[in-house]
Parts: C-alpha cells; sequence; structure tokens
C-alpha cells in the first residue's frame, strides 16, 4: 500500500488544480520528487535516520496487518495485532493460517516481514564494514598518553623512528604516533620495511591532516610529551610555509599543549616567523643550515663526521641535563672529574633564566638550582662519585698550530651556500681559496649570492673562483686541479634535493669520478702507512687506488639515504656527512630534551664553543702514563673540555671512555675530541 502511494503521489497536486480549475502560475517540483529530496537530506544530515525509518516502517507494517487480519477473522484487535508481529518476526509463522483471506494477508505480512529483516542485515552489515574501514584508515581515535607525535611524512621518518626507540629502550618502551595525509595500510607497510626492532615502542600511524583540528583532536594531541613536525617534500618556501600552518594551528588546540614542539625548518630566513607564531613552545631545527655547517666542520677536521654521529643519536653518548643537588657548592673544576660515567660539559644557571653555559669557567660555583649537562650513555648510567686522586701537574702550554691558507672546492649548488661561505669566512686563513663549480652561470650565481646576503668583494679570508661544468662528466672535471685541494665537497645539488635517489647517484657518481681522476695524478703513498687501512682488498683493487687518493685530501659527501652511506662507508674513499640521518638524530634528541637545541645551536655556529680534534702533543708527552682525568685536567689549562679520544691505530674515536681512573700510555699520534672556546 505504501508503494502504490507512492508511485501515484505525482498525480495529486493535478487533481488539486483540476478541482480549482486553475492553471499553475509556475512549474512546480513533482511531489514524488520532493518527497525524495527531504528522505536523502534526512538520511544524510542524521546518522540514525536510517534506523528510525526502518523502526517506522515495522511499527506501520505490524498495525496494517494487525487491521487486515481483525477484518478476516474472528478473533480481538489484540489478537490480530500480536499474530501480525509473530508474522512479521518469523515469516514461517502464516502456515498456521486458515482461510484464504486470513492466509492472503498473514503471506502479505510475512513478505513485508522478510523485506523489513533484510533490510535489518544491510544496516548492520553497512555499520560494521564502515567500522573496520574507518580502523583500516586509521580514523579512529588514539586513547595515548605522554607520547611523542610526529606530524607529516618525509624520507627522514624511518631513522627518526629508529631515534626514538633506542631513546625510549631506557623507560621500557613507550608509543609514537604518526599522523599523515597519507593511506593508513600504506605507512604501516612502509615502516614494516624498516626491519628494524622498536624494543617496546608501539608505532601507531593515523590517517588525516595536522591543518584540521579535528584531525589533531584524534591523535590526542593535548596530551603528548612532544611535538615533531616534519618538512614537507616540496620547495624550502612551500615545506616552511606549511610547517607555519601546521604550528598555527597547534596553537588553536583549545585543550592547549603540555609538550614542546619541535619544528624542522628548510630555510633559515624563515625561521623567526615560525618563532613568531608559536611562541616558547617552538623549537626550530633548520635541516639544510644545520647540514652545511656540519659539512664545513668535517671538511676542515677529517673524522669529525663520525664523532657527530655518534653525539647525536642515542645509540652510544648523548647529551643530558640533571640537577645534582650533592654537587652545590662545587666548582667546575671538580664537578668535571665527578662522574666515572659521565663527562660534565656545562652549567644551565637557574639565576640566569635557565641559560646553558657550555665550557664554563673553572672557578664557577655551582649553586642551588643549578642542572649540569653531560655526555653519557643513558639518562639513568651515571651519578657523581667521590673525587678521584689525580695529578695536578702542569703541562707545558703548547701553542696553537698557526692555521695556513686552504683550497677548497664546492661541487654542485646549495640554495644556502652563501650562509655556507660565510662560516668558512670565519673559520679559514686569510689567503685560503674556494672554487665553486657547478652549472649554475656565473652571473646567476653573483646574483643569487647578493639576494642571500653575501656581497663576494666583502670577503677578507676567501677568494672566490668560479667554474661552470657538469660534476658528473669526467672532462669537466679534469679541467680542475683536483688533486691541488685541500677538501672537496659534493653539495646534494638544489636542483636535485626533492630526489633522495638522483641526488645521491650524482653525488655518488661525482666522488667516484673525483676520487679515480686523483689516483691518477697523485703518487702513491708508501704501502708500509697504508698497510692498516688497506687491509682486506687486493694489491690490484682499484678501490686501493682512490684510497690512497683520499690521504691526500678530504672529501665530504652529501649523503641523503642510509643505503647510499653504506656504499661509501665499506669503500672507505670518502668522509661522508649522511644529512637526514643526522638531521632526524637532532630531531630525537630536541624531541627528548629542549634544552639541548641550545646546545646544539652553539656548536654548530661559527662563534663560541665548537667540537674540536686536537693533537695529543697539546696534553702530554710520548709514552707518558696517564689516566684519562689527568688529560681532562691538563685540557682545563687551555680552557677546553676532553670528552674522547682516538687512538693512532683506531679508526673509530671514543667518546666518554669507561675507566677514566685507569692510567695507561700514550702515543703522540693519538688524537683527542674536545669543546675549545676557539679563542
Amino acid at each position: 500500500m505504501p508503494f502504490v502511494l507512492y508511485k501515484y503521489l505525482d498525480y495529486l497536486p493535478q487533481i488539486k488544480n483540476i478541482s480549482k480549475r486553475t492553471k499553475p502560475d509556475k512549474e512546480e517540483v513533482p511531489l514524488k520528487k520532493r518527497i525524495a529530496y527531504m528522505v536523502d537530506v534526512c538520511f544524510s544530515v542524521y546518522s540514525y535516520a536510517k534506523l528510525f525509518a526502518l523502526l517506522f516502517a515495522t511499527i506501520f507494517l505490524i498495525a496494517f496487518g494487525g487491521l487486515a487480519l481483525y477484518a478476516v477473522s474472528d478473533g480481538s484487535l489484540a489478537e490480530a495485532l500480536w499474530l501480525s508481529w509473530t508474522f512479521v518476526a518469523d515469516s514461517g509463522n502464516h502456515a498456521d493460517s486458515v482461510g484464504i483471506g486470513s492466509r492472503i494477508v498473514s503471506v502479505s505480512i510475512s513478505s513485508g516481514g522478510m523485506l523489513i529483516f533484510a533490510m535489518i542485515l544491510g544496516l548492520v552489515s553497512d555499520a560494521i564494514s564502515e567500522k573496520v574501514d574507518s580502523l583500516r584508515k586509521g580514523k579512529s581515535e588514539v586513547i595515548e598518553n605522554n607520547h611523542i607525535l610526529i606530524l607529516g611524512w618525509s624520507d627522514k621518518l624511518g631513522s627518526l623512528l629508529k631515534q626514538l626507540a633506542i631513546a625510549n629502550k631506557s623507560v621500557g618502551g613507550g608509543a609514537v604516533v604518526v599522523l599523515a595525509e597519507r593511506d593508513k595500510e600504506e605507512m604501516e607497510m612502509e615502516i614494516a620495511k624498516l626491519e628494524f626492532d622498536f624494543m617496546g615502542t608501539s608505532v601507531i600511524c593515523r590517517s588525516g591532516s595536522p591543518l584540521i583540528l579535528a584531525d589533531l583532536k584524534k591523535v590526542s594531541v593535548s596530551k603528548v610529551r612532544a611535538i615533531i613536525v616534519l618538512a614537507s617534500d616540496e620547495n624550502a618556501d612551500q615545506s616552511d610555509a606549511r610547517a607555519l600552518r601546521v604550528v598555527l594551528s597547534l596553537t588553536g588546540v583549545k585543550e592547549g599543549l603540555r609538550g614542546h614542539v619541535v619544528v624542522e625548518m628548510s630555510d633559515i630566513d624563515n625561521e623567526p616567523l615560525v618563532k613568531l607564531v608559536g611562541g616558547d613552545r617552538i623549537e626550530t631545527v633548520v635541516a639544510h643550515d644545520v647540514i652545511g655547517r656540519l659539512m664545513i666542520q668535517c671538511a676542515l677536521q677529517t673524522g669529525l663526521a663520525q664523532i657527530w654521529e655518534d653525539i647525536l643519536g642515542f645509540e652510544n653518548d648523548e647529551f643530558y641535563i640533571k640537577r645534582w643537588p650533592q654537587l652545590d657548592g662545587m666548582q667546575f673544576e671538580d664537578v668535571l672529574i665527578s662522574f666515572p660515567d659521565a663527562i660534565p660539559c656545562g652549567v644551565k644557571v637557574a639565576a640566569d633564566s635557565g641559560m646553558i653555559i657550555l665550557n664554563p669557567d673553572d672557578n664557577y660555583v655551582l649553586k642551588e638550582g643549578d642542572e649540569v649537562l653531560v655526555i653519557a650513555e643513558d639518562d639513568d648510567t651515571y651519578a657523581p662519585a667521590p673525587l678521584p686522586e689525580v695529578r695536578r701537574v702542569g703541562f707545558p702550554n703548547v701553542p696553537e698550530l698557526p692555521k695556513y691558507p686552504e683550497k677548497i672546492l664546492f661541487c654542485g649548488w646549495r640554495r644556502d651556500i652563501h650562509d655556507m661561505i660565510m662560516v668558512l669566512e670565519a673559520f679559514l686563513a686569510p689567503g685560503s681559496e674556494l672554487w665553486m663549480f657547478n652549472e649554475v652561470p656565473e652571473k646567476e650565481r653573483e646574483r643569487k649570492l647578493i639576494d642571500g646576503g653575501l656581497d663576494s668583494s666583502g670577503l677578507e679570508k676567501i677568494k672566490l673562483v668560479h667554474r661552470e661544468g657538469n660534476a658528473v662528466i669526467r672532462r669537466h672535471l679534469e679541467n680542475l686541479p683536483l688533486e691541488t685541494f685541500d677538501s672537496i665537497l659534493i653539495l646534494a645539488d638544489e636542483s636535485l634535493e626533492d630526489s633522495v635517489v638522483h641526488s645521491d647517484s650524482r653525488s655518488l657518481a661525482t666522488l667516484l669520478l673525483i676520487r679515480d681522476i686523483q689516483s691518477k695524478r697523485l703518487p702513491y703513498k708508501d704501502t708500509q702507512s697504508t698497510s692498516l687501512r688497506l687491509a682486506g682488498f687486493s694489491q690490484s683493487s682499484w678501490i686501493r687506488e682512490m684510497q690512497q687518493a683520499s690521504d691526500k685530501s678530504i672529501i665530504i659527501s652529501e649523503i641523503l639515504d642510509s643505503r647510499t652511506r653504506n656504499l661509501v662507508s665499506v669503500s672507505r674513499i670518502s668522509d661522508y656527512v649522511l644529512s637526514n640521518e643526522l638531521v632526524s638524530m637532532a630531531l630525537a634528541m630536541v624531541a627528548g630534551d629542549k634544552q639541548i637545541n641550545r646546545v646544539l645551536e652553539e656548536l654548530f655556529a661559527e662563534e663560541g664553543n665548537e667540537m674540536c680534534i686536537k693533537p695529543a702533543e697539546f696534553y702530554l708527552f710520548d709514552q707518558e702514563e696517564l689516566c684519562f682525568y689527568d688529560i681532562m685536567l691538563r685540557g682545563r689549562q687551555r680552557q677546553e673540555i676532553v670528552i674522547g679520544y682516538r687512538l693512532a691505530n683506531s679508526e673509530r674515536a671514543i667518546i666518554n671512555p669507561p675507566k677514566k681512573s685507569e692510567p695507561r700510555k700514550w702515543s703522540l699520534d693519538d688524537v683527542f675530541v674536545v669543546f675549545s672556546s676557539g679563542s
């Protein structure tokens, strides 16, 4: 009956017009379409509309069927309504009906009941499918507390998750939530490909946009310990603009934020605006700037890249800040040798708004509320101990070696190359040369440098030498005096920085070509001096020839992918820098403790304290027997903090060495890793 009425609804307005003997003033929408539209809107707006409609249809069928049964049977109305319900609930009950009229009505009611039952199954199936689909697509809410939230997706995510998992190992694991505009299943598959043991840390993926407050609430943004905003794969300005919008979105969370926000920036010029919007909660890591400065430091001091990897990563020793009340009233000179399992290297001054002083004076006295900055294996692996017995014997002050002019080559063009030139201007001796070899025309280079705030005519220590060419074409490289350079920096070219694979392929090809050209031009070194380094390679190996060339000059390759890093490290022909890995390490470290960002900023800058590799002759005599504490105290005579060493017959440095009070014999061929004020 309802379907018959619905079919002929369109004829009601016509009957009405005929009865009035008038024509409609305007074209009217058919009543059936209007009702269908209203039902459609109702189902779209109200989530329970389908359920109520099904309930209404069931009640209507029971009532209409009950009246029909009452009309064809001798029973009461209540009995007829009950029978109508049983026919709707169980279609087999109509088999007991007696009489033609009762059977026709009961079959009709049973047929309607079967239709309603099918609709119920459809609704239940749709509800289950929607819930499963919601879970599959990562739309469900995250019920976590004190977790770390990563907003965005990039090539750095894998190494970042690895570092966070290692950091959480000491507390039995934790939760890391990733919110990105990607399919949840796709994200989980990418993470599964890492084949890394997360050591109790749960990685939870959710699909959504960090620009939408509802998606941020879905990942419990107000309860997180720290938020990491990854740079997108767009160009620098677009990536930083997106980071700014994400920070604005985070400031709009009504419940407020409990933790701090670490934002990965692509261009240092955009950093002030993000800090202005985010306030004190925002910590920025300018990836491009950090890597550029690290490349220069590592180019000027071979072996520094490995040391930075050890300190920035959570796998070895890293920075920690903690308060020790028992050290109050003690001078820093004594604090320095108070930790058997850590190396104090700074103080967080409570009276000066928590400012961190790296490498303070020996006579600085720790006051109440001051905290000690140390390098240690973990935050629960060190504690102060009674002062050890040390030899406080003076050592002749060996003057710093004079700086000599250097000749450096840049292969490739980075958008922050003007900043790198300014850093070199601060580090190099007068008379140095910087050769710039890339495909950018010379006039355009000058324009870009001026746009970046660098006037090449104002450089006092460096002379710029421009050469135009392609770094992967051998004949172009052969036009350069490659054998004369002290350091060569192979930069991830600006034109390929968005493609990790292409950028690394180009860097690796350039590295191999340069080393091969150098090996053909440079005389071989004496085999005895390189026997340890070249062990395991055949005498005719081409790698052997390039390794001999690598002893003549330092090559720093900007490598973005860890798989390419492995190729370079196995061949031992370059002292590499792994960009994405180092940036991920810095992000994880600042996410763990925002105060560490102040320390990193000072160490990366061209002014203030820096990490250096110093010769053993600054601290001891040849074959002198000393413990590490003795060397630390001798380093204080030079206003330095000795944090580790590398033995002459070793390829890796040892940071925060164990058994600091045990004496051993040292060689003048050993080197020490120090924090120096640079004065």
